[in-house]
């Protein structure tokens, strides 16, 4: 009975994000194909393969590449900087 509460869980939580805009589509490089009936749900909201598996983990299913998958350009990321920290000595 439980097992069954994690995986409809789970299956509400892709169908939300499934639900959302085409032009927010996540762009991650693992995809969790979950089971169920109709074929079940898919999430590409992964980063690495071992964060896929252990989100399926007891809800059944499989992990694929992102065929979708772009990674951002360095233009597209915000610089970082690192903030230098003044120690005073006592």
């Amino acid at each position: 009975m439980r097992r069954r509460f994690y995986l409809y869980a789970v299956l509400v939580a892709a169908a939300i994000a499934a639900s959302a805009s085409v032009a927010e589509a996540q762009n991650y490089p693992w995809c969790a194909q979950y089971s169920g009936r109709g074929g079940g749900a898919m999430n590409c909201g992964f980063t690495s393969f071992a964060q896929c598996m252990a989100t399926i983990q007891g809800a059944g299913g499989f992990c694929i590449a992102n065929t979708l998958y772009q990674p951002p350009s360095k233009g597209s990321a915000p610089a970082h900087r690192s903030r230098k920290h003044s120690h005073k000595g006592s």
